[in-house]
């Protein structure tokens, strides 16, 4: 059944996006990835990523503006065909206490995490709901849930995540079409892995009761189910990925 379904993941170059994508086509999924306008090198990742065997396609788009997103989502659907899933994913962080915090750094943020949302769900929600079916998975953060110091901008993004999840899951359940979130913990991307490994081992790890970080595959593999005929009964959900840090 999969192979019949096509994935949109924003964000999908680097990172846990990039895992998200190719653990979705090798789970059978057609993938289509966004990547800024500014991205000079979406060329190189396209082509290693076919020598690797994954033949994506990749749109640009601002998922912060929404005539972008129109173009972009009707830019894959020409080449792969109706979006079936749809992965928000991307997302940027400006930390900073908020005695620090000025406009523009807290627009940034709301833009990217939480307005994008709208923007690319417009695109392909009444779409699956004509069609009967139709998956949407928004990945939030354990820091929308619990909060976090110098992130009330990202906190407060992240925490919009989930309740406009579980507005449009009300809307759209009675025809196929699911709507759930994700909050990842610490994540072993390469800019977790980044931190200087006494901050790690001193500030994050001890926070973490399974005492490691997340492994981005783990997190793709939350989102295969989610997006997968067995999960149809799930729906509304905010799903921890977090190692325990923070239980709700």
């Amino acid at each position: 059944m999969n192979k019949s379904r096509v994935v949109l993941v924003t964000g999908g170059m680097g990172g846990l996006g990039e895992t998200i994508c190719t653990k979705m086509a090798d789970a059978g999924y057609k993938v289509a990835t966004t990547y800024s306008p500014g991205n000079k090198t979406h060329g190189e990742w396209l082509a290693g990523m076919k020598a690797r065997g994954y033949d994506f396609v990749a749109v640009a788009c601002d998922v912060a503006d929404y005539d972008s997103c129109t173009q972009a989502v009707a830019a894959v659907e020409a080449q792969l065909g109706p979006v079936e899933v749809l992965v928000n994913n991307a997302g940027i962080t400006r930390d900073m206490t908020f005695k620090k915090m000025d406009k523009v750094n807290w627009d940034a943020v709301m833009s990217t995490n939480l307005d994008s949302l709208f923007n690319m769900s417009k695109q392909v929600a009444d779409k699956m709901v004509d069609r009967g079916w139709g998956r949407i998975i928004n990945v939030s953060s354990v820091n929308g849930s619990k909060g976090a110091f110098g992130q009330t901008n990202y906190s407060a993004a992240k925490a919009g995540v989930h309740g406009f999840t579980k507005a449009l899951a009300l809307e759209t359940a009675r025809k196929n079409v699911t709507v759930n979130t994700i909050s990842p913990g610490y994540i072993g991307t390469k800019m977790v892995t980044a931190i200087p490994k006494d901050i790690l081992d001193s500030k994050i790890l001890p926070q973490i009761p399974v005492g490691r970080l997340g492994k981005p595959e783990e997190v793709a593999g939350l989102i295969i189910y989610l997006a997968s005929e067995e999960a149809a009964f799930v729906t509304g959900a905010n799903i921890a990925i977090n190692g325990g840090q923070h239980m709700q």
